[in-house]
């Protein structure tokens, strides 16, 4: 599956992997209808960032949370 094109299933995609990846246990958080679409490009970006990196650390995991917060509609 291509992720690079903006689409909201794309956006699902990307947010529930992320979610997985970031061991988040309140997914409440990461609800891909609260991510606007719009910011489809910057999202992408950290979840390639997240998929590079491999193993996380526990402030690395904070970090991309915080992060993708500023993305939240």
């Amino acid at each position: 599956m291509s992720l690079q094109q903006a689409n909201q299933e794309n956006l699902a995609t990307i947010i529930n992997d992320m979610a997985d990846r970031l061991q988040v246990v309140n997914r409440s958080i990461m609800d891909p209808e609260d991510y606007d679409l719009n910011n489809y490009e910057e999202i992408k970006s950290l979840h390639d960032i997240i998929q590079m990196k491999g193993q996380l650390s526990v402030s690395e995991i904070q970090a991309f949370v915080q992060e993708l917060g500023q993305y939240r509609k």
